[in-house]
């Protein structure tokens, strides 16, 4: 992962973090030095402060609401797709000596291709459905309960690889922020975001976005 990768993690999975950057009220230099042990122990070398506030500079630009956006909707050209009922497996760097993660995956094949793995800074990831032949993989290989987070759901967006995903990411939550609906996490593909959230707020996200696509 590179500076800027991690940066926009941190930011994008603090809530507090991320509101007082889109409401232009947080200091960038005060923030790097506040994140710049938790990106050098995830990147495992010495980073320079400076990078960081670019870095911080550039997800921050992301939020504006410039006129060459406005001309080019953010959603433009993107597809969504949405599952129900998946179940947010997560597992960290360190429990990984104990897990397999590819051994997993070979297991998951097996029983579903409706799965998505993420290697994040901290932690491994699986998105898939929640059925009682994946959980027991884990429990086969794993007495931590706690790594099952369940009644989510899975909105994927499909976007063109010229866009800028800070900025669709950026865009999405604060449009469903702003319709009373939080994400529980996003993640990164090379052409894709998948938000996650709550089961019960997903069909109505879905239509909000896909009514903002069918404006443009």
């Amino acid at each position: 992962m590179s500076v800027p990768d991690v940066v926009r993690e941190i930011i994008t999975r603090n809530r507090s973090i991320y509101d007082c950057m889109k409401m232009d009220m947080i200091n960038y230099t005060a923030l790097a030095v506040k994140i710049q042990p938790e990106i050098e122990k995830i990147l495992g070398n010495s980073v320079n402060l400076n990078t960081v506030v670019v870095a911080i500079k550039r997800y921050a630009d992301s939020f504006e609401i410039k006129e060459e956006i406005k001309e080019e909707p953010v959603l433009r050209n993107a597809r969504l797709s949405l599952t129900d009922g998946i179940m947010d497996i997560k597992f960290s760097i360190k429990d990984s000596n104990e897990i397999d993660p590819m051994a997993i995956l070979d297991q998951f094949a097996k029983i579903t291709n409706n799965y998505e793995f993420f290697r994040l800074s901290d932690s491994f990831r699986f998105l898939t459905e929640d059925v009682e032949d994946i959980r027991q993989i884990f429990r086969n290989v794993s007495t931590n309960n706690n790594m099952f987070n369940t009644g989510l759901a899975k909105i994927r967006i499909s976007i063109p690889t010229s866009q800028n995903q800070s900025a669709v990411v950026s865009y999405v939550a604060e449009v469903l922020h702003t319709n009373g609906i939080e994400l529980e996490n996003a993640f990164f593909s090379q052409d894709s975001i998948t938000i996650i959230l709550h089961e019960k707020d997903s069909s109505r996200a879905y239509d909000i976005l896909h009514s903002d696509i069918m404006r443009t």
